[in-house]
């Protein structure tokens, strides 16, 4: 894949967000079966890979742990620099994908109690994995050494490190590659369709016009499939503006998730701060996260203040200016206007719908 030239890239990317796109039109019952595979799939494997990684040690004595130091607790602290604090975005976005769920949170069968506690296992369960998860790559390869490529292909390397410690060859990295495929399909299926379930399933004919709410027989929400087929796409033919190889491409591709994604979450957290800052009236609602108004208000406030800074400084490139001046700015540009175009569109369908609804009236 490294020697293969970018536009076939882009080629190959856009066949494969077609195909996957046209998968998730098929309705939440497709979603459901994909989704509960792939989940269940990676969670073991992840788990799989911390005890692999953990027994290792114990069949094969002589193995010498890749991070150095990994017995002091300095080898975890990070340096507190300007690069670092522009990686936070990044973690949020790691942390991030729990709010994808919450379009079907009432076709549970006890919403109030099940989806809480749903959440709560769910966050407990990516904490472990992750924590765990980092501690047995930091054994197999050196922190402060890391791979070009380590982004695109350390989870293949690694299990491949792994099997071969194990003596299974290369068996446990066609499993992961086969379980990563299944849980990538299950992702962008979920990614297309529960935005789209929480901007128009229940969506003001004020603020979103009514072509953009159209629904299939099966409920699909056809129109905004095929704009979020357009934009995507356009995002996938991009780099062949100001990237040249695959790895620049999986790195852009990864920092400029890092920022919009979590930009998202501020309209969320705005929202609810402006919820309480109105609780009598919705002090009734089924949901709370709080019974105190302002501590809800002080938790939402907190949440924004630290996204924002996280996304702002997120926008600044990690591409070396030094060995790549046009990647470098091509990076910062597309950092800046994407959530630019995003809030646009988004402030130009109100005005659709209104211009919309006028026509109607006459």
């Amino acid at each position: 894949m490294s020697s293969l030239d970018i536009h076939w890239i882009v080629i190959l990317s856009l066949l494969i967000f077609g195909a996957f796109l046209y998968l998730s039109t098929k309705g939440l019952s497709t979603l459901k079966v994909i989704g509960g595979l792939a989940g269940s799939a990676m969670l073991i494997m992840s788990f799989l890979f911390v005890l692999l990684a953990v027994g290792a040690p114990f069949i094969k004595p002589d193995m010498q742990f890749a991070t150095a130091n990994m017995d002091k607790l300095s080898t975890y602290i990070p340096n507190f620099d300007f690069s670092y604090f522009t990686t936070i975005s990044l973690l949020v976005f790691a942390v991030g994908g729990a709010e994808k769920i919450s379009p079907y949170v009432n076709q549970t069968r006890n919403p109030a109690k099940e989806f809480p506690k749903g959440m709560i296992v769910m966050a407990v369960m990516v904490g472990a994995s992750a924590i765990l998860g980092s501690l047995a790559m930091g054994m197999l390869f050196d922190g402060s050494n890391i791979p070009e490529d380590l982004m695109r292909n350390g989870a293949y390397q690694a299990f491949q490190k792994l099997g071969n410690y194990w003596g299974v060859g290369n068996v446990l990295v066609v499993i992961y590659a086969l379980t990563n495929m299944v849980g990538q399909i299950a992702a962008l299926a979920f990614s297309i369709d529960a935005p789209l379930q929480i901007m128009l399933n229940n969506a003001d004919e004020e603020f979103v016009p009514s072509w953009l709410r159209k629904r299939t027989s099966k409920g699909v929400l056809i129109n905004g499939y095929i704009l979020t087929g357009i934009l995507v796409s356009f995002l996938i033919i991009l780099p062949i503006f100001g990237i040249k190889e695959i790895d620049g491409l999986v790195k852009w591709m990864t920092n400029l998730n890092s920022i919009v994604m979590p930009m998202r979450y501020l309209w969320v957290f705005l929202a609810y701060m402006m919820l309480n800052k109105a609780w009598k009236k919705y002090k009734d609602a089924e949901y709370k996260f709080t019974k105190n108004p302002k501590v809800g208000f002080a938790i939402g406030a907190w949440c924004f203040l630290f996204t924002a800074f996280a996304c702002i400084l997120g926008m600044v490139p990690k591409v070396d200016f030094a060995k790549d001046p046009a990647g470098w700015q091509f990076s910062l540009l597309t950092n800046i206007l994407t959530p630019i175009v995003l809030i646009s569109l988004g402030v130009i369908l109100p005005i659709l719908a209104k211009r919309e609804k006028k026509q109607s009236l006459k």
